[in-house]
């Protein structure tokens, strides 16, 4: 079981967005001295529910400040980036650290970043396989052409290659955010691990990594390939000596965060959003996912894993919306409730 942190520079009300940003790159420096396995990044634009518009370029920071431990997006937004552009960066990020960066891709969300940054809605409802399959070729292959409905140029090297520097690796690994049975079926298909998301729980969860492994057979992947995929889940961790403590500390800050921060979101096309309601979502997170004791943490984790098959956690550490909270929480998890976890 590998246990990280999921980092989205939260901004919380009354906070600046420098603070935010601050606190996220601490947590990711603290996790390392901690002993946790990862550390990953989430990308939003024009929100203060993630202040972080480039997971990449954040990881690329923190891959140098960082020395252990895995850094990855989750996720960079496919429609919105070029595939090859993002497969370039990847790839220097895979050579330079030592093959230690992971690349998390989505689907994203019908929000005018498809306006501001010209890809349209048709990259967000059509698009998405045709720029996954491009980005996957150009991490694997030593020169990539392209002759699709939205990327066509003719065969260009790839540089710098990803696989020629660790020969034991073909290059990054690549995840894909997955909601849907349409998503865990083009992932499956690819071989690619799934990223799942925080608010579903362990039964879901353990539904889609079933039918993740239907679909793989169905393509062919060998049974070594599908036994050793490495999906990784979504929670939130918020560790305190007793569980009303660590309950409160989440419901006192999130509600107020996720309402400005959900609010938001300015869909492209005018369509109606249906919102969740702040407080519920912050109890329904509490329910689903280690927060507590240490004990409770460790024993929620360990039934996570052992129910749906999923080995990594990526958890939201930064609840609470404080610095030196969120440094305590990160530290207490990694002295506290990894032990527990051999």
């Amino acid at each position: 079981m590998h246990v990280g942190t999921f980092v989205l520079g939260a901004q919380f009300p009354g906070q600046g967005q420098g603070e935010a940003l601050h606190r996220a790159v601490r947590t990711a420096e603290v996790a390392e001295e901690a002993g946790l396995d990862a550390v990953w990044l989430g990308e939003h634009h024009f929100v203060p529910y993630g202040t972080c518009p480039s997971a990449i370029t954040l990881a690329a920071l923190l891959l140098g400040r960082t020395r252990r431990i895995r850094v990855g997006t989750a996720v960079s937004v496919l429609p919105t980036v070029h595939p090859v552009a993002l497969g370039e960066q990847a790839a220097l990020l895979h050579v330079t650290s030592g093959g230690r960066f992971s690349l998390g891709v989505g689907r994203g969300g019908p929000w005018v970043d498809l306006e501001v940054f010209g890809a349209g809605l048709e990259a967000y409802e059509k698009g998405f396989p045709e720029a996954l399959d491009l980005l996957v070729r150009w991490l694997r292959e030593p020169s990539v052409s392209a002759s699709g409905e939205r990327f066509s140029f003719r065969e260009v090297p790839v540089v710098p290659r990803p696989a020629e520097e660790l020969d034991e690796t073909p290059g990054p690994e690549v995840v894909v955010a997955c909601t849907s049975p349409a998503s865990v079926r083009l992932a499956a298909e690819r071989g690619l691990s799934m990223l799942l998301g925080m608010h579903v729980g362990d039964e879901e969860k353990a539904e889609m990594v079933a039918l993740w492994r239907k679909y793989a057979r169905a393509a062919g992947r060998s049974p070594e390939e599908i036994s050793g995929a490495a999906h990784v889940s979504a929670g939130v961790c918020q560790i305190a000596d007793r569980r009303t403590d660590a309950v409160e500390a989440l419901t006192k800050a999130m509600p107020g965060w996720l309402k400005q921060g959900l609010d938001a979101h300015v869909t492209v096309d005018g369509r109606a959003r249906a919102m969740r309601d702040p407080l519920a979502y912050t109890e329904l997170l509490c329910g689903l996912h280690p927060v507590g004791t240490p004990r409770l943490c460790a024993d929620r984790l360990a039934a996570t894993s052992e129910r749906t098959g999923v080995s990594r956690f990526a958890l939201l550490v930064e609840g609470s919306g404080d610095l030196s909270a969120t440094e305590e929480n990160v530290r207490r998890l990694g002295a506290e409730v990894l032990p527990h976890l051999g």
